[in-house]
């Protein structure tokens, strides 16, 4: 006899659609995209895990970051979440869910490549909320490179480094000063941090750096009772994907469970390694990956 409320099973949990080639300009829009992303804005029900914490999320304007911002705010958390500026109509979408659920939302134009935007972003997070209990690091770049490492130039690897390692250093930095004790860091790797495709090379780099980041920074700050943990998604239908991949229709179904992640389903792990529950867990990574094996 089935179960009445038995778990779903993650190959069908979502729908699997076909996904049509499709590209956009980078940074991407989430409207064009076929299937539009799910980031949980009908599914997601949050119990107070958050309940009255300031967070702050790179890249919040879409993708794994608008799922995050939206998840924080149904458990009770404020938002202050950056996107670059060609992205503010993204940005008022997460800014509605995010106020929906009946908490602050503050969306700050951010280049976080730039050391002064990254000052000036801690500085208006306390100037709106007085501290930053939570910093997720989420914000990166890619552009997948088909030929290899000589189809790199140099302007795009110091655009992702600058993006994805310099950014997530001065972030953290700035806001440690305002993280009291209990708080957290959270960043977002990925799967290519173990697994690299070789036509994300200098992604996947930066990948591997945030786990060495990570758990190194994790070893430092316990003895001031804040945690740093991480998140290593695996294939997640994003704006990033038609915005920096060569193929999409075959995105994700190398994976074991046959399909690429929607942003929603990353969310609860975010949610995790924030709240009181995850007292005790510092220095990991998360890996929801959709069976991929990782250390």
């Amino acid at each position: 006899m089935a179960q009445e409320h038995a778990p779903p099973d993650p190959t069908t949990a979502r729908p699997r659609p076909d996904f049509p080639e499709q590209h956009q300009a980078h940074p991407g829009w989430t409207d064009p995209m076929r299937p539009r992303p799910d980031h949980g804005e009908d599914t997601y029900r949050g119990s107070g895990q958050l309940r009255d914490r300031v967070t702050v999320v790179t890249g919040g304007d879409s993708g794994i970051g608008r799922a995050v911002s939206l998840a924080y705010a149904r458990e009770g958390a404020d938002v202050l979440f950056t996107l670059l500026p060609e992205e503010a109509d993204e940005a008022r979408e997460t800014a509605r869910l995010v106020e929906d659920a009946g908490r602050r939302a503050v969306a700050v134009p951010c280049d976080i490549r730039h050391e002064d935007e990254c000052r000036t972003l801690v500085d208006r997070a306390v100037a709106e909320f007085g501290r930053i209990d939570v910093l997720v690091n989420n914000a990166a770049y890619q552009m997948a490179r088909p030929d290899g490492i000589e189809d790199i130039t140099t302007d795009q690897f110091d655009r992702v480094m600058k993006t994805n390692l310099y950014g997530m250093f001065w972030l953290t930095k700035g806001a440690l000063p305002h993280i009291p004790q209990g708080g957290s860091v959270i960043n977002s790797t990925s799967v290519q941090a173990y697994r690299p495709s070789p036509a994300l090379l200098d992604y996947a780099m930066t990948k591997g750096a945030i786990v060495t980041f990570t758990q190194g920074l994790a070893q430092s700050l316990a003895r001031r009772g804040i945690r740093v943990n991480a998140v290593a998604p695996g294939p997640v239908w994003t704006p990033l994907i038609p915005a920096t991949m060569p193929e999409t229709a075959e995105f994700g179904k190398k994976s074991p469970l046959g399909r690429p992640a929607q942003p929603a389903e990353m969310a609860p792990a975010y949610v995790f390694l924030a709240s009181a529950g995850a007292s005790y867990i510092t220095g990991e990574i998360v890996n929801a990956t959709g069976g991929t094996p990782l250390p």
